[in-house]
Order: C-alpha cells, then structure tokens, then sequence
C-alpha cells in the first residue's frame, strides 16, 4: 500500500506525479528543482541559493513525512554544468552528517525542467 505525501511547504508538482510516495517505510521523493513554494517563482540568482532552495525543499517533503536528512539513504543529483559540482556538493553535503551520509550519483545531463541548473531526489528510510 502506498501512501501520497504532499506539502505546501515544497512546489506542487508541475505534471502527472506526486511530490512524495511513501511504501512502506521508504519514502521516494520526486526530483526537486529550486521553485520556491511561497512565491512560485525559481531561485536561479547563484548555483548556491538555487541547490539551497532544492534541499529546503527536500527538507519540507521528508518533514511532512515524518524524517530527517538523516533517513536518506539514496540521492540522485542531476546536473547541467559538471563546472558546478563544486559549489553544489557543498551545498548538500551541509544537509548531511558526513558519516552517515546516503549513497549518491551526480550525473550532467544535457537539460532540466524549467531550464534550471540543478534538480535532486532522494529516497528515504523510517
């Protein structure tokens, strides 16, 4: 059985899916990119901000959820310019507790949703 986690405190989906599916005890949250949900509007100033707003997202899914960072045991980044890595793995990695941090791919792919330069989902564990 599954249950759909939504939250007004991360952007509605933008298509036919759900923010959040929890089954079971894992949760699967869908790709976030850096829509701030009060506003509507996407945080793409710097790569800083725009991978902040992405994990404040994230962060609002797995509250809504019940978990924490420290619940995620998968990650995926995808990213437009691997020239970003850098400043974006800092970004999350100050999200995450460096001994218990997730497992994790981070992949350049030739474009993202809305044009923006960065989108991550996770999968998490109660």
């Amino acid at each position: 059985m599954k249950k759909i986690i939504f939250t007004e405190k991360a952007p509605a989906p933008i298509g036919p899916y759900n923010q959040a599916v929890l089954s079971g005890n894992t949760l699967y949250a869908s790709g976030q990119i850096a829509i701030n949900p009060a506003s509507g509007e996407l945080v793409t100033d710097n790569i800083n901000d725009e991978t902040t707003q992405v994990m404040q997202n994230i962060a609002a899914i797995l509250e809504a959820a019940n978990m924490t960072f420290e619940n995620v045991v998968k990650a995926t980044i995808f990213i437009m310019d691997m020239n970003n890595f850098g400043a974006i793995n800092t970004v999350y990695g100050s999200y995450f507790n460096e001994k218990t941090a997730p497992a994790r791919e981070t992949v350049q792919v030739a474009c993202l949703p809305k044009n923006v330069n960065v989108e991550i989902s996770i999968i998490a564990v109660q």
